[in-house]
């Protein structure tokens, strides 16, 4: 039985390539065996190198992912990882082994090839756990045309705009379309808190909390009742 998965990256973008070679790194228990621009460039090769898992792209000029596994014979592990969500049917009818929506977290990452690692390997769960546990120092968000990498240690608070978010960083403000549920899973649970339907704040940067307000940069921001009981558990916890 091997002790590594080897895996393949199939993607045209070259950022979306080098989220995943990062993310890669990190995981003892993957061997990257090649990062491909499209399937066509890497089919030939995959008869060679036989790769136990593919992280494969949807929307790619020539061949899209979807229709590139079902002509796969052998057929080895596949995470989709894509930009879209409307594809999450017709992936579940190709057994895909795993949906990964971008942006999305190492630790969401983690969870999915730790889930196709224990699968293969059982009796090395428990060690698999603590060997690869690692803290999340970035996120990667959709900023405008590009995909721009936040190191979590900079974000002060975040601010809902209606359909964006406004995150407040140490250096800059960055708009993103996305939502706080989203952003949410993202980030590490027990570094943030939402204390509004409207805000989200690091801990670690709030300066002063009086009469359900927050002091944190020089910013007033207010503690709704919703979420003040949870953020004193958090506090109380953190102590």
């Amino acid at each position: 039985m091997k002790e590594k998965l080897t895996c393949y990256i199939i993607d045209d973008e070259h950022l979306a390539q080098e989220i995943l070679e990062a993310y890669i790194s990190k995981v003892p228990f993957l061997e990257l065996k090649g990062t491909f621009m499209s399937p066509l460039e890497a089919a030939s090769q995959m008869e060679e190198d036989k790769p136990d898992l593919l992280f494969l792209d949807i929307n790619m000029p020539d061949l899209n992912g979807l229709s590139f596994i079902p002509m796969l014979n052998p057929r080895p592990m596949i995470i989709l990882t894509t930009a879209y969500d409307q594809y999450a049917l017709k992936a579940f009818e190709l057994e895909v082994k795993d949906y990964l929506l971008k942006p999305f977290s190492f630790e969401r990452f983690y969870k999915g090839v730790l889930r196709l690692y224990q699968d293969q390997h059982p009796k090395l769960q428990p060690g698999v756990k603590t060997e690869a546990k690692q803290e999340q120092e970035y996120i990667f968000l959709k900023v405008g045309n590009r995909i721009q990498k936040i190191a979590v240690c900079d974000i002060i608070f975040v601010e809902g705009m209606r359909d964006y978010l406004r995150i407040h960083t140490t250096t800059e403000k960055i708009m993103t379309l996305l939502s706080f549920a989203k952003l949410e899973e993202l980030l590490p649970s027990t570094g943030f808190a939402r204390v509004h339907r409207s805000f989200l704040v690091a801990i670690d940067k709030i300066d002063h909390i009086e009469k359900n307000r927050i002091r944190i940069a020089d910013q007033v921001i207010p503690i709704s009742d919703t979420y003040i009981e949870p953020l004193l558990k958090m506090l109380k916890g953190i102590q």
